[in-house]
């Protein structure tokens, strides 16, 4: 099924922009796969939202057989499925060489 036809805001308390971003990670029970979606986020709030999800994955627990990647930013584009969005691992490199969770602003 397509992308709605309606905008998609991001997750941000009181942030009006349109998201651009889905933070996810490859998870898998063996059998299927999926993404798991931590926030579709706008350009402005794209760092804190990426440390946020990076911080739940450290707690996430897994049944046997389950196995979930670290969360990585996706380009979010209309019409595609979540197999066919493309993984933007130059922005991730960017954000992990910058800054830590520490560093990263809160209001997510």
């Amino acid at each position: 099924m397509p992308m709605p036809a309606y905008p998609l805001y991001c997750y941000t308390k009181n942030c009006k922009h349109e998201a651009e971003y889905k933070i996810a990670a490859r998870w898998s029970d063996g059998l299927q796969s999926e993404l798991k979606t931590y926030g579709l986020v706008c350009a402005d709030c794209l760092a804190d939202w990426f440390w946020t999800a990076r911080d739940k994955h450290k707690r996430c627990r897994l049944a046997p057989g389950e196995t979930l990647e670290p969360p990585g930013v996706y380009h979010l584009e209309r019409g595609l499925r979540d197999q066919k969005l493309q993984r933007l691992t130059d922005v991730e490199e960017r954000l992990l060489s910058h800054a830590g969770p520490a560093d990263a602003p809160s209001g997510v």
